[in-house]
């Protein structure tokens, strides 16, 4: 069985958290990639940054459900979700639009893992650590390129 070793990408492409939305899109244009981690001042991978986080950009904004109900506004959706969705589309760096959990797989995780996690927690692109270290990167090419040359 195949592990991230063995498919995933050696040269990896990183982003700062200050880097810019507009300095993003041209480095994931330029390099042809979907996704990139994300260094802090210490350069330890804090988070990955995405395309659909730059799409997210771009949407429509949806207006919560409310209520009105004796001088009052009761929202029907999450005020949280709301104000995450508002601070990600007016986001100016790529501190302000990339996701604050970090999943990242080990250079031995097997490929059916990395799918499933990557199915399960709807992400793209998956540092691969070893110890505290970067050491590489999966993206979904990465998988495809994997089943193409079985």
């Amino acid at each position: 069985m195949l592990t991230a070793k063995d498919i995933m990408t050696s040269e990896v492409i990183t982003v700062q958290m200050q880097t810019t939305v507009n300095e993003l899109a041209e480095i994931l244009w330029k390099n042809r990639i979907s996704g990139a981690p994300v260094l802090d001042d210490d350069d330890k991978v804090v988070s990955v940054v995405t395309e659909n986080d730059l799409i997210d950009q771009s949407k429509k904004f949806h207006i919560p459900t409310m209520i009105s109900l004796l001088d009052s506004v009761i929202f029907l959706e999450s005020s949280k979700k709301t104000e995450k969705a508002i601070k990600k589309m007016a986001g100016n760096t790529v501190q302000d639009i990339c996701s604050k959990e970090l999943v990242s797989v080990s250079e031995e995780t097997r490929l059916d893992e990395i799918a499933t996690i990557m199915a399960n927690k709807k992400v793209h692109t998956l540092p691969v650590m070893q110890d505290d270290s970067l050491v590489g990167v999966i993206g979904k090419s990465d998988i495809i390129r994997s089943m193409a040359t079985k």
